[in-house]
């Protein structure tokens, strides 16, 4: 019998045993009725404290058995969410490698083989070409036109200036920068004005600056013409002005506002410079909007003759 259960016993017996002696006509008077009572009223109040012993050790583990619940659960929800996390992480890796791997798909270069060579022979790679097929790249790449419809590009270009427009070209793509057409001027059987007027894209092709007879840094495959025919060339000949491609003219106003313009804020002609480019679009005597090339420093380290 454990000490509550003894005290309520206590408390019976003592109360039956007042109200015996109250019946036989005998009344406990004083100390003794006192001590009785005091019994009763001790007895009572040990075992509300027992009572309130007992609730409180309930009401502790209950509350520990609360919080040990509540901390599993915070556990396994923190283990969820790390889980989850790791799995976003990992799904996030795999696509940003996913994404790397068709870029390096996409644009990369290569030495001309066989095939690209007679791609090219007698028509941009002429009989009096100086630089040899070793100088030469084929790239590779993307583009996007003015719409955002993605096409495929070829160019060819020297060798030194190869990864320098596979990165521009990159990042032209990756900001939605539109090029209308990027095919090997072979295709126009070499003829510039042909390409330009066409608004295409390129790179190489063996000639002479117009109206000289010096080797254009296209001849080297150190230049690049973009967007071309919104682009044009200008210069003052005899006292006419040239523009080229001819059908360029309406776009010799560089106020006006028009699709594929490039100004030198804009991405394309800042990437060029920063790549150790010099822009047409700055020159004095002439305007060439559509030309990026190389420093003439750089073609005489590379061919001084």
């Amino acid at each position: 019998m454990d000490k509550r259960k003894a005290l309520k016993y206590a408390v019976v017996l003592l109360s039956a045993a007042v109200l015996f002696l109250c019946s036989c006509g005998i009344r406990p008077g004083g100390r003794t009725e006192n001590a009785a009572e005091t019994a009763v009223s001790t007895a009572e109040t040990e075992t509300e404290k027992e009572t309130e012993k007992e609730t409180a050790a309930e009401t502790e583990t209950q509350t520990e058995a609360e919080t040990e619940t509540q901390t599993e659960a915070e556990t396994e929800t923190a283990a969820e969410t790390e889980k989850e996390t790791e799995t976003e992480t990992e799904t996030e890796t795999e696509t940003e490698t996913e994404t790397e791997t068709e870029m390096e798909n996409a644009f990369y270069s290569m030495e001309l083989d066989e095939e690209l060579k007679d791609r090219i022979r007698g028509r941009s790679y002429k009989d009096d070409c100086t630089v040899p097929f070793e100088d030469l790249r084929y790239l590779h790449v993307l583009h996007k036109d003015i719409e955002g419809n993605v096409h495929e590009g070829e160019l060819i270009c020297n060798k030194r200036i190869a990864v320098d427009l596979l990165e521009i070209l990159q990042e032209l793509y990756e900001n939605d920068y539109p090029i209308e057409k990027m095919r090997l001027v072979d295709e126009y059987d070499a003829v510039d004005e042909a390409s330009a007027a066409d608004n295409n894209s390129s790179s190489f092709n063996f000639r002479f600056v117009s109206y000289t007879t010096h080797i254009s840094k296209h001849g080297y495959g150190l230049a690049i013409d973009i967007n071309p025919l919104y682009n044009p060339y200008t210069k003052m000949v005899n006292g006419e002005r040239s523009v080229e491609p001819a059908n360029g003219v309406p776009y010799l106003d560089r106020e006006k506002e028009f699709p594929y313009k490039i100004t030198r804020d804009d991405l394309c002609c800042r990437l060029f410079l920063e790549h150790g480019f010099n822009w047409g679009g700055d020159w004095e005597n002439s305007k060439d909007y559509q030309h990026f090339e190389m420093p003439s420093s750089v073609v005489k380290s590379l061919y001084p003759d």
